[in-house]
């Protein structure tokens, strides 16, 4: 029989989701890292300059840590930079620390810069409840709030609302859940610290997101225990696999790691849990659950995340080979009839006929897969029947199936999508389509979605493909772990393009990517696309590249910060944070032209002239006064107004750099010749003997951000971030634009003496710094 207390928290939780409409609940809180460090310039260690970077590791980490350790197998050499990326694990006891990196960077010889965030204490005594949890996140939440409240600083407006939605959503409800469910847990004190199956049911407690399924997880917690099985693996029992979550549309995987949890403003200390990976309808969580208490959420993900060239200038072999000519007689390079890459939405512009791929990043075109690699299920290729074709090595698709990404309609927004709907243009691939007479200017748009879903899969296609390609010619290719079936032998793991969804019908007005980095290299990115309501008639997200590139950059961010194989670098803190602010300023960039305008992200899908953010991106700090300090403004704590700021601050420095070097009007650099050396042209700076340097600003920009996410460490905080893209145009162009990137972050407060303290029950304080270095002065 249900308790009286039991019922009483029910009833809790009925009321606060129905007072609380969200497009989608999303848990992402855990412990910060004081003691994370990342430093740019360490002191040298005398080593031979060719010795193997894996020996320059070993003897820095020898002399630097005396705790154990392994180097994961997703480090790499950057083909583009030359320099490699070392990416190191810590163990302690049996169990790996799952929040314990080190990263290093090395090139001749030397570690350029690293950063670090290994436990530095003891062995920690077993059964001892996590110092940090979901309850301190909350109370430390509603203390801040209490206190803002207290000296008037926080204004009651839509913000506001929202900050009191995100509390209801992230604490009240599902506090209350884990809670009711614990008092109807008969056998929680005969739990068995192994067995992760509690600990995977009460994360479902406080993550499923409609209130009558958690009634019935609550009401039959016992029940659905019992029918929930587990497999352990074979070389260990601290890995397992979970079957029988409801809620999960997959099985869980369950792994014992230790984690940091903050002990006061300066320690942590280790707590055993359970590592969680639960995929959902529209969540992708990576959570940690207590394994001695399985009621208590340690801390939690959710990567579902809404809304250059050579160094030598030379192809390698397979592309030398390729940019000869195709593989397979009869392969064309598709035309689409499109708002253009660079127009941003319907509003800017009428559409074209565009043929377009980057034969350096797309050898093969856009419609070609290797049969080692193509999916089962996939649609017919040419020449499927024909017994002639039979050992051909490469299949050619005259649909929206290709190498980088796989696209289609998903109106019933379920997991299954091989057999979804996609135009098909023939062997000519003429995906060309009508569109209410393109009359998309005066807004005389079709009455359904459904009658223009040919042009709205292609243009979701034709976009993908371009910032596929764009993103790999300055540096995110298969080694660092980019979004491909077929990897052509060049590193990094294949089968994991991106599926892309046109009008998903699992929601309305919003675009999320599942995932980012988790799963890692080698596992599918599922991009969303919705329809939205925000007009009538409805506008198509697929059709405002802004939103579409926001949700592609996750991927770029999260693949390359901490290595491809991580998943939890982005995913809390200002780090979270940057990953959506990474993802507007590269849509800002792309849409960009020489003559600096303010712009504002999302205006025409959301029918608003104000779009989806508190401020246009703009040069003036009239039009957009966020500073540093801003990130303690309460409304800026959610992770989509802190990435505001970071994206904010990047826009500036671009335009810094665009005053000093000018502008290019295409963001791709030249197509190789056909003997596979690439010109300079009015691209690159004609220096002989050194890396490839993009000679404008707004193209240099784009490559000290992508790679400085490669040297940057694991959750990074934007004094790290902004001393990354410092470092990267140091190893690019032996520290040119020192200043002009100073000059940019330091007109936003975050200059030389910026800084950042956690003050406990609080939280972080942002104190804006508007210094220069003095030789820059």
């Amino acid at each position: 029989m249900w308790s009286l207390c039991a019922t009483a928290l029910i009833s809790l939780v009925l009321a606060t989701s129905a007072a609380t409409r969200s497009t989608r609940k999303s848990l992402r809180f855990g412990s910060l890292h004081p003691h994370a460090c990342y430093v740019t310039k360490p002191r040298p260690v005398s080593l031979v300059a060719d010795m193997d970077p894996f020996e320059v590791a070993h003897v820095f980490l020898r002399s630097h840590t005396q705790s154990d350790y392994y180097i994961r197998d997703d480090s790499y050499t950057d083909p583009e930079t030359g320099i490699t990326h070392i990416y190191v694990r810590q163990r302690f006891g049996d169990l790996e620390v799952a929040d314990g990196n080190i990263n290093l960077n090395i090139r001749g010889g030397y570690v350029l810069s690293y950063g670090d965030s290994f436990f530095k204490g003891s062995m920690p005594l077993s059964g001892i409840p996590p110092a940090t949890s979901h309850t301190t996140y909350c109370d430390e939440f509603s203390d801040r709030t209490a206190s803002f409240r207290s000296s008037a600083q926080l204004v009651l407006d839509d913000s506001a609302e929202a900050h009191n939605q995100l509390y209801a959503q992230t604490c009240t409800q599902p506090l209350a859940a884990v809670k009711a469910a614990a008092t109807l847990d008969t056998h929680k004190d005969t739990h068995e610290p192994h067995d992760p199956r509690r600990a995977a049911l009460y994360f479902m407690v406080a993550a499923h997101p409609e209130s009558s399924v958690v009634e019935g997880l609550i009401h039959e917690f016992d029940a659905i225990l019992d029918r929930m099985t587990v497999t352990y693996g074979e070389d260990s029992p601290r890995s397992a696999i979970i079957s029988g979550l409801p809620g999960a549309i997959d099985s869980v995987s369950a792994k014992l790691v230790y984690v940091q949890t903050l002990t006061n403003e300066k320690d942590t200390t280790l707590h055993v849990t359970w590592r969680l990976e639960v995929e959902m309808d529209n969540n992708w969580y990576e959570a940690y659950v207590s394994a001695n208490d399985p009621a208590t959420i340690v801390s939690v993900v959710d990567w579902a995340a809404d809304s250059h060239p050579h160094q030598s200038g030379h192809l390698n072999a397979l592309e030398a080979k390729l940019a000869s000519g195709r593989p397979i007689d009869n392969i064309n390079a598709g035309t689409y009839k499109v708002w253009k890459f660079g127009i941003n939405d319907p509003e800017g512009s009428e559409r074209t006929v565009e043929s377009a791929y980057d034969i350096l990043a797309s050898p093969l075109g856009w419609h070609t897969i290797s049969r080692a690699n193509n999916p089962s299920g996939s649609p017919d290729w040419l020449g499927k029947d024909d017994l002639s074709y039979s050992a051909e090595p490469y299949l050619n698709f005259t649909t929206t199936w290709g190498n980088n990404v796989f696209a289609q309609e998903n109106w019933k927004g379920k997991k299954e999508w091989k057999s979804n709907y996609r135009p098909n243009a023939g062997r000519g691939l003429q995906f060309e389509y009508d569109y209410t007479a393109d009359l998309v200017n005066n807004y005389d748009l079709p009455e359904s979605p459904q009658d223009y879903i040919d042009l709205a899969v292609t243009q979701l296609f034709y976009t993908t493909n371009m910032i596929h390609d764009l993103y790999y010619r300055y540096g995110f290719k298969e080694v660092n772990g980019n979004f491909q079936q077929d990897n052509y032998n060049r590193g990094g793991k294949d089968n994991d393009a991106i599926i892309a969804h046109a009008q998903d019908g699992s929601g309305f007005s919003n675009a999320n990517f599942m995932t980012a980095s988790f799963p890692p290299d080698g596992k599918p990115g599922r991009c969303r696309m919705y329809i939205w309501d925000t007009s009538n008639p409805y506008r198509d997200g697929d059709f405002d590249a802004g939103i579409l590139i926001h949700e592609l950059t996750h991927g770029l961010a999260n693949r390359l910060t901490g290595g491809p194989a991580d998943s939890g670098c982005l995913g809390l803190g200002e780090g979270a944070g940057m990953s959506e602010g990474w993802g507007d300023f590269m849509a800002t960039v792309i849409r960009s032209t020489e003559n600096p305008r303010n712009y504002v992200m999302g205006s025409w899908v959301s029918n608003s002239p104000y779009g989806l953010r508190y401020y246009p991106y703009s040069t003036n700090i009239t039009v957009n006064p966020t500073l540093f300090s801003t990130l303690d403004r309460p409304g800026f704590w959610e992770f989509h107004a802190t990435g505001e700021v970071w994206a904010e601050m990047l826009w500036v420095v671009f335009h810094h750099l665009v005053q000093e070097h000018g502008y290019s009007p295409t963001l791709f650099p030249p197509q190789p010749f056909p003997n596979g050396t690439t010109p300079i042209g009015n691209f690159y700076r004609p220096d002989e003997g050194k890396s490839l340097i993009p000679k404008h600003g707004n193209t240099l920009m784009i490559q000290l951000v992508i790679s400085a996410m490669k040297l940057q460490p694991c959750r990074p905080t934007f004094l790290n971030a902004r001393d990354a893209i410092l470092e990267a145009d140091y190893h690019l162009t032996g520290g040119e634009n020192n200043c002009t990137i100073w000059a940019g972050f330091s007109s936003r407060g975050l200059g030389l003496d910026a800084s950042e303290s956690h003050i406990p029950d609080w939280g972080t304080i942002h104190t804006d710094g508007f210094k220069v270095p003095d030789e820059c002065r």
